[in-house]
């Protein structure tokens, strides 16, 4: 199968060749790297394809699907867990199949959250930075114990599990909301509340969901209001779950006394590219950066090398069993896709 990947950087081309020379050479593909993101203005650059292959940034919305599917193309890989940027509909009327890799190392995800937790909570961004000016003050560094207090974890899944695992050693107290409780969060310990309370009663509050209608701005003005004054809110999961604005007044309100942010909802203009020799023209990202107790990361939570060879792995076989007709567990469809 001859695929064009998009959204192509140097890792991706490392660990995609790799995982593909490792397939038997019945099962290896030809693949095309491009640094292009897919949307509607490129997608006839894989016109001679039979698949393409995108990330997370890359618009797969009705037009580029109908251009994907007029110039051949017969499936689609993401090589990620998240769905929210395909048309999935339109895929799937069109007959183009969807795979994704659903799990690929949860520990990245996880540990890297906690990485945000203690790193923005103890200051250690800006002790470095002051320590390297030979300023060794120790005023506006302050943080606060971990243990004993409570944190909250929307979305208990792989992920968000393997979070409260890290954090219950810690001695914090686990708060849990999700659809379906996982027995291996409450053998920790936690008890799954409403929003509402999880809200009131959380000093941090991690974000493990996925993005859909549902979960759209999840963090708003009113969910922020219901939160304790001075609450830690981490988010690396999808940009879109947080109200930026609103976290924004809230910031500047004192009501978030802690801002961690690994993705953004605007970030597809921003993130995974070098922009320091630009004058970057979001004005609300550039407004986040003002503040002190805000803490950004652009995507990396995933990006171990762990995670790159899974990801690899799961979608060269992923387009195999597709080419092959064999059933692939990691195809999506309209009540898988509500499902998840």
């Amino acid at each position: 199968m001859k695929v064009t990947v998009f959204s192509t950087k140097s890792y991706d081309r490392e660990f995609l060749e790799a995982a593909n020379g490792a397939m038997a050479p019945a099962l290896r593909h030809e693949l095309v790297f491009l640094e292009s993101r897919l949307d509607r203005t490129t997608a006839a650059l894989a016109a001679d394809s039979d698949a393409v292959c995108a990330f997370v940034n890359d618009r797969l919305d009705r037009l580029t699907l109908e251009r994907l599917a007029a110039g051949g193309i017969r499936a689609i890989a993401l090589r990620c867990a998240g769905f929210n940027n395909i048309h999935l509909p339109t895929a799937l009327a069109l007959g183009l199949p969807v795979v994704r890799v659903p799990a690929y190392s949860p520990h990245a995800v996880a540990e890297h959250t906690v990485g945000l937790i203690l790193t923005l909570n103890r200051r250690i961004h800006r002790a470095y930075n002051r320590v390297r000016e030979s300023n060794f003050a120790l005023e506006g560094l302050m943080g606060f114990d971990l243990h004993g207090e409570t944190v909250g974890i929307v979305g208990t899944g792989r992920i968000g599990a393997i979070v409260a695992r890290i954090l219950h050693g810690f001695g914090m107290k686990l708060l849990g909301h999700d659809r379906y409780r996982n027995p291996d969060c409450e053998a920790l310990g936690m008890e799954y509340v409403d929003l509402p309370t999880l809200w009131a009663r959380s000093a941090i509050i991690s974000l493990h969901c996925p993005l859909m209608p549902e979960t759209h701005h999840l963090i708003n003005a009113d969910a922020l209001a219901q939160m304790r004054d001075g609450v830690m809110l981490v988010n690396t999961s999808r940009g879109a779950l947080v109200d930026t604005e609103a976290a924004i007044a809230a910031l500047k309100s004192h009501k978030l006394g802690y801002l961690a942010l690994d993705v953004y909802e605007q970030e597809e203009r921003l993130f995974f590219e070098n922009l320091s020799e630009q004058i970057v023209q979001d004005d609300i990202f550039q407004r986040l950066q003002t503040f002190p107790n805000v803490l950004i990361t652009g995507h990396q939570a995933f990006f171990t090398r762990n995670a790159l060879a899974a990801i690899a792995e799961t979608t060269v076989t992923n387009l195999s069993q597709l080419e092959r007709n064999i059933p692939c567990p990691n195809q999506l469809n309209l009540e898988g896709a509500i499902a998840a």
